[in-house]
């Protein structure tokens, strides 16, 4: 098969050819259709995660579909359509997986990044960790529900009942968030890098009520915000423009250093949390919000071997929506 590979920290994937994977027991092997290039890839690819697994192949939004199953495989079957999302299995005995807490699990595994992920022609996976997918919507569509959609909707589901939202970064989760948001019947806040016009444009078309530049002031008081962009001098950005009461949470995986900042703009029983991975409930929840709903991710394709090019423009801020590998 097919794989782009990262053999170390900053260098560029390569193009290799790889043995097909085989399923073992509990295991799914998955033809890959299409595989989301998510912010998350770019930081193990600039080392700013650690512990990645090396040779690695990346790739966390994966949808294809089953070629073959191990042993006591029941849920799936060969040919059903499936989603390959972030958490790749949970240890299933920790304090957190027996409290319904598996997104916190002590020794989690992870697609992309502890082991191998979807910018490949096969992959293997764990079938209690994968998802049947709604019919109604491309590979390409669903690949950006399997991180930016779960990781969205938890971030949006940790700020609560608030009805005034700033959404902060304005990228594949955000424009799924926002029209979760719309549907529920809140206002969104859309706050991109300075002069970013296209984004704006982008938010506005997707119900926000306002968009302009992160260096703005919020035009009201906002009841929580939503981190997406890694840069910490937003959280006490964020701080300022969020009500007495309100929530701001950072839902990226890495952030930049947060500076210092006066006690001052907390108090007022402000808060701050972040979002760690997800739990197999959020992917049924979302699966089925989504559906409902009928989100449409916006998405700009890119073959597997141009893996390269599509995270530098990425990192580049040039996609709007998301990007995504189409690998069949």
């Amino acid at each position: 098969m097919r794989a782009m590979e990262l053999r170390r920290a900053h260098a560029a994937l390569r193009l290799v050819e790889r043995d097909d994977p085989q399923a073992g027991p509990g295991q799914i092997v998955v033809r890959v259709h299409a595989c989301g290039v998510c912010r998350t890839d770019l930081h193990v690819v600039d080392g700013e995660l650690t512990h990645a697994r090396s040779p690695l192949i990346p790739g966390h939004e994966v949808v294809g579909t089953v070629v073959s199953t191990g042993e006591g495989v029941i849920e799936f079957a060969d040919g059903d359509r499936v989603g390959v999302p972030w958490l790749a299995s949970t240890c299933g005995v920790c304090r957190y997986c027996r409290s319904g807490q598996e997104n916190l699990c002590d020794a989690p595994q992870f697609t992309g990044y502890t082991v191998d992920g979807g910018y490949a022609d096969l992959m293997v996976a764990d079938s209690r960790y994968c998802f049947r997918l709604p019919d109604g919507f491309s590979d390409s569509e669903l690949a950006p529900w399997m991180c930016a959609g779960l990781i969205g909707y938890r971030a949006l589901r940790k700020a609560g009942d608030a009805r005034r939202l700033g959404i902060y970064g304005f990228g594949a989760a955000a424009h799924i968030i926002a029209q979760l948001a719309r549907h529920e019947g809140r206002e969104t806040f859309a706050f991109t890098r300075a002069g970013d016009s296209t984004a704006q444009s982008f938010a506005r078309e997707l119900g926000a009520v306002w968009a302009g530049g992160s260096d703005e002031p919020a035009p009201v008081e906002l009841d929580a915000a939503i981190l997406l962009a890694p840069v910490g001098a937003l959280v006490p950005k964020a701080l300022r423009d969020v009500c007495k009461g309100g929530v701001v949470v950072c839902g990226g995986i890495h952030m930049s250093d947060i500076p210092q900042f006066p006690y001052e703009i907390l108090w007022g029983e402000r808060h701050v949390c972040s979002v760690a991975n997800l739990t197999r409930r959020d992917a049924r929840e979302f699966i089925e919000l989504a559906q409902r709903v009928r989100v449409r991710t916006s998405v700009t394709p890119f073959p597997l071997a141009h893996a390269n090019e599509a995270l530098a423009a990425l990192r580049a801020g040039a996609i709007s929506g998301a990007a995504v590998l189409t690998v069949r």
